[in-house]
């Protein structure tokens, strides 16, 4: 069921993202872009580790809406260079921009950090 939910509202140009915070615990809610590939949603954030990544990396447990759904999953940062973070490189790169070449799209994501969601 989440997976066709998912599938609902891949076409949204936003997720809300809440993470637990490291220090408070408190819900930390942020909007980024985000795409999707089967079960998993992949971000991206270009420079420093910001607070809800480094959240992430305290408590993979996250929450998020899309579209007016809510979802729920397990987060991870992605090793540059596998087949996964390409993967994530090009359903991000091709939602927002359309087609381009590998070394168009490895530019653009060359000072970013990969992330993976799968779905709880």
């Amino acid at each position: 069921m989440a997976n066709e939910d998912l599938a609902r509202v891949m076409s949204q140009k936003f997720i809300h993202l809440t993470t637990v915070g490291r220090k408070t615990h408190n819900p930390h809610t942020v909007e980024l872009w985000f795409a999707t590939s089967g079960n998993r949603v992949y971000l991206s954030h270009e420079g420093k580790e910001t607070h809800w990544m480094k959240n992430i990396m305290k408590s993979s447990n996250v929450t998020f809406e899309i579209g007016g759904r809510n979802f729920a999953g397990n987060a991870h940062l992605l090793e540059d260079g596998t087949e996964e973070s390409w993967t994530a490189k090009v359903a991000l790169y091709e939602k927002y921009y359309g087609k381009a070449t590998k070394e168009v799209i490895e530019d653009w994501f060359s000072l970013s950090r990969l992330l993976a969601v799968e779905l709880s």
